[in-house]
This record gives structure tokens, sequence and C-alpha cells, in this order.
């Protein structure tokens, strides 16, 4: 079962792969994003089939709660350009929308002379794949991951997961566009207090790239 069925340009419905951490009866946000991601790239693309720029910024601004209702996306160029492009895709569900997401997209040039981070490296992945990474979170969408987790302390620590379920029947899909249907998952990594006692729905997601990813594992 994939997370969203494509019923047609722009018209999808959910299936219960997609459902919500906070309530099994709305959406997680998660594999939306991937969504969203996947028809801005099919937008750009018919622009640039080169493929010169590169996504190097998303944000995503969340305005409500997703049921499992239909909904469609809207997407549009706010900022075209050669060198630069802003593209805005819109859900929206039961005429008001629900989530929007603004992708920059910035030429590809060769940085490896000046390339370096202060960011530390995180372990790789282990071979121990555990349902939701062995969290307590619900719902469909955090039980379609498999991965592991190192909590080194409360409030801090590191994951990886993946996936095996497709973002969307029958319709292959980038790793990028893969790569953002699990971010959201980093909301979740190192909890403070169980889920089952408090609440804490983000209200946003802010990414930037310094390349873009490759196979199916996500690591935060």
């Amino acid at each position: 079962m994939a997370y969203f069925i494509r019923k047609d340009e722009n018209e999808f419905t959910a299936t219960e792969a997609a459902s919500g951490a906070w309530n099994t009866e709305e959406q997680h946000i998660a594999p939306m994003m991937g969504l969203m991601t996947h028809l801005t790239e099919l937008d750009h693309a018919r622009r640039d089939a080169e493929g010169v720029m590169l996504p190097g910024r998303v944000n995503v601004e969340i305005l409500g709660t997703l049921s499992f209702d239909p909904f469609h996306i809207e997407v549009q160029v706010v900022r075209p350009g050669r060198t630069i492009e802003l593209v805005e895709a819109v859900c929206i569900q039961n005429d008001r929308p629900a989530v929007r997401m603004r992708t920059w997209f910035l030429p590809q040039v060769d940085t490896e002379a000046i390339q370096g981070t202060s960011f530390e490296s995180i372990p790789g992945p282990t071979d121990e794949l555990l349902p939701a990474l062995g969290t307590s979170w619900g719902g469909g969408f955090v039980n379609s991951i498999r991965g592991n987790r190192v909590q080194s302390e409360t409030g801090r620590g590191f994951a990886w997961w993946k996936s095996d379920v497709p973002l969307l029947e029958d319709e292959p899909v980038s790793d990028f566009a893969a790569y953002m249907s699990i971010l959201d998952m980093a909301n979740g990594v190192a909890v403070r207090v169980a889920p089952r006692e408090v609440i804490y729905p983000n209200l946003d997601l802010t990414a930037h790239f310094f390349r873009m990813p490759k196979g199916k594992w996500v690591g935060t």
C-alpha cells in the first residue's frame, strides 16, 4: 500500500499508511511533504529539463490538520529565473489551504575546493531495523518506518530510518522526494516526555541542503 493514490493530475487521496502519530484519523505531515516535493520537482523539470538547478532550501508551513478527505495540490512559480527560482506548492483540502511549501532552486556548481562544515558526523545506520524506531509513537506512517535510534541523554540523540512503502501508487519518485517524506520524523527522535503524555506538533519545517540525498536512508 502506498501513502497516496493519484486520482488525476492534481487530485489525490491518502491511505491508512499515512495516518498520523497524534491522531490516526488525520494524516501525518511527513508523507505530504514528500508528495508536494515530488510535484514541485515535476513542475520545475518542465523548465529545467537538464537539471541545471537543484533545491537549496525547502520551507513548509503547516496551516491546519489533514483529514482523509480528497485534496488537491496547486504548484506555481513565485520567482522565475535562469539561475534562481522559487516554486510554491499548496495543498488544498475542503476549500482551504492546509500546507504551503516553498522551494528555492539554485545552480549546481562544484564547491569541493571550499567545502567544509563544523557539524559532527553521526555514526551510520546499523542492521537493526526496529518498527517505528522502537518508540511509543502510533499511527500508520510511523509504524511503516524501520530503523534505529540512539538517545544519548533526555532530549538528545540521533536516528536512522527508511521506508519501503511507495510514496505514490504506481509512480516512481526521486530520492529527494522520498527523503522529504521522512524528514519530519526528526520531531520525535529524542523526546523529553512520552508522546502519550504531551503533544507538540510542529508548525513548520525548514531544510537547507548541501547536496542531494541518495538512497533510502535518512539520518538526523
